[in-house]
């Protein structure tokens, strides 16, 4: 068996032995839980903050709601407290969903002050109504009990709190490593890459904000029961502060990260306060001072964090299984047939015309060339025709469907995949787990399957399908690479690859020749030419000329917007207009 097999069973034995330990004292197992109950809350954070790059101050509420769920329905109704922790976590999950769909539509720095704002209210909503005892709080909570026994005492309790982490821990790696968890990640190469490829992305953020909130309820069921009462103070701004710190510092990308942070931050935090008084000579909150000023030295230092300087952060390898089934492959129309037919589109930013009146139409199995200088509008064509953008005007129809109004991941599931005039990678993901975000629509688990890790056969299918494609455009040996290791051509290939994960009927390509070299040029004309012979129509945007000239069956020449002229190559490389637009009149 490996390691990764064995570590859970190694860290339930810590944590059933470590708080019995002979001399230990009995401050360092209260300190350890308090670390546990933190983790629980920073772990969270990594798939929100981390992984989601969704910066969230108000985790301490979503503590609260675990908190006083199990207060009032232990005092108020006499009821189990183990029963009490599904209530909960459904209180916490509910409150996160409505909580997000107003939040979540924030981005940037104002979603930051968003979470500041309901941070604030929840914490004067707790302190001012009688039902969670308004400032004094609730108390006369009864303690976990297992078979008659009392956990009153900090060690057993300990072993609860550190199985608790583990649990946590254990579902929040089974989750990332899942296609819903893969969701959450490709967030962090843009969500418009991530939409073009299915990826419903309101949908992966309030996921991310729902599991952080739901790990952070669980923290607050163990602290309520641990304290036995409860009262505003830890619910509140500074709380939720400190949370996102201990993630930031331990590295909020890791789960090992969180754990580590939430340590280092308690212990300093605690060892501040005993030693300030005696060296100042003083009493007063100096610590928070001297605590804020480590932290930012500390983060000066290491921005992504200490668990990356203590070990060595790869992306996992992922050995793919060559016995999975193959997925279900999307029947191509004849060749020939009418694919793509685009009438008056129009789009304006607002005085900038940047598509007007374009027309022009695409047949199954062709290669089609959309070129024009820069600022033509050939890239606001590719947004408007997948989805990323919506046209002012006009009609596009694909395989007869319409495709105005509709949004990137509908467009993606009828078979439109493309590549990015910037690469658009996610730097924490290797090579072959970037590729696989191609294929998100060919699976179908979701984040239950993914966290009890009942998704491995389907895991195994899209990992197959993504190396077949790796060994199609030539990256094989890449494989396991993280993706932003490679050359700035390389990850042009990655992204088609990524592409091609989708099944394609028409694939669009946004400058895949640039940053290329001439042999490299050379691979990929022949790549695209045996797609083509495969059934692939594609459509390019490219201003290496030798390269499209020599390609392409047809082009499409674009001038501020509009549609200048259109035919073979032969045909446009002598047309008046076409010259006059590159060269000049006088040319």
């Amino acid at each position: 068996m490996t390691w990764r097999a064995l570590w859970p069973l190694a860290a339930l034995l810590l944590c059933l032995g470590l708080p019995w330990l002979p001399g230990l004292p009995s401050f360092w197992v209260t300190l350890g839980n308090y670390i546990g109950i933190s983790s629980i809350v920073a772990i969270g954070l990594v798939v929100l903050t981390g992984v989601g790059g969704i910066t969230s101050f108000g985790q301490a509420s979503f503590l609260g709601f675990g908190a006083y769920t199990t207060a009032i329905l232990t005092v108020q109704t006499g009821m189990s407290p183990w029963l009490t922790l599904p209530a909960a976590l459904a209180v916490s999950a509910v409150a996160a969903l409505l909580i997000g769909a107003i939040t979540l539509r924030l981005s940037g720095h104002y979603l930051a002050v968003g979470t500041l704002a309901w941070s604030v209210s929840l914490y004067y909503t707790f302190a001012n109504l009688d039902l969670f005892g308004r400032n004094d709080g609730i108390s006369g909570i009864p303690p976990l009990s297992l078979e008659g026994l009392r956990l009153i005492d900090g060690r057993m309790y300990f072993s609860v709190i550190w199985i608790g982490v583990l649990l946590a821990a254990l579902a929040t790696a089974n989750l990332l490593d899942s296609r819903a968890g893969r969701a959450i990640r490709a967030l962090r190469g843009g969500a418009q890459a991530a939409a073009s490829f299915g990826v419903n992305t309101p949908r992966a953020r309030t996921l991310a904000f729902v599991h952080a909130a739901v790990l952070a309820a669980f923290a607050g069921w163990l602290y309520a029961h641990m304290q036995r009462s409860v009262n505003p103070t830890p619910f509140g701004l500074n709380a939720g502060i400190e949370y996102l710190l201990m993630a930031v510092v331990g590295g909020a990308a890791h789960i090992p990260g969180a754990l580590l942070g939430a340590g280092l931050v308690t212990v300093v935090n605690n060892l501040l306060q005993d030693l300030l008084p005696k060296l100042i000579g003083t009493q007063g909150n100096f610590e928070t001072i001297v605590f804020g000023a480590i932290l930012v030295l500390t983060l000066q230092a290491s921005p992504e964090g200490i668990w990356p300087h203590i070990a060595r952060v790869r992306p996992r390898p992922h050995r793919v299984r060559p016995d999975a089934a193959p997925l279900a492959a999307r029947v191509m129309p004849p060749r020939g047939a009418p694919l793509l037919s685009v009438r008056g589109l129009n789009r304006t930013f607002g005085g900038l015309v940047a598509v007007n009146d374009l027309c022009f139409t695409l047949t199954a199995g062709e290669i089609a060339g959309l070129i024009g200088p820069n600022g033509a509008g050939k890239t606001t064509t590719f947004n408007l025709l997948t989805g990323v953008d919506q046209p002012g005007g006009g009609s596009v129809e694909f395989l007869g469907h319409s495709l105005v109004g509709l949004r990137a991941p509908a467009i993606a599931r009828l078979g439109i995949a493309r590549s990015f005039q910037h690469v658009r990678l996610v730097p924490s993901m290797s090579v072959i787990e970037n590729v696989v975000i191609g294929a998100h629509l060919r699976g179908r688990a979701g984040p239950l399957r993914g966290v009890l890790r009942l998704d491995r056969a389907e895991e195994a299918q899209l990992y197959a399908e993504a190396a077949r494609q790796l060994v199609r455009v030539g990256l094989a040996a890449q494989a396991d690479r993280p993706a932003t290791s490679l050359a700035l051509g390389q990850q042009r290939v990655v992204e088609i690859a990524r592409a091609l994960c989708l099944d394609p009927v028409l694939l669009l390509l946004d400058e895949p020749a640039a940053g290329l070299r001439h042999n490299e040029k050379a691979e990929l004309a022949a790549l695209l030419r045996r797609l083509r012979g495969e059934g692939v129509t594609i459509l390019l945007v490219e201003h290496d000329m030798d390269f499209v000239m020599n390609l392409a069956d047809r082009l499409v020449v674009m001038d501020f917007g509009t549609m200048l002229a259109e035919g073979t190559p032969e045909t446009v490389r002598r047309d008046p207009a076409v010259i006059e637009a590159y060269l000049g009149s006088v040319a």
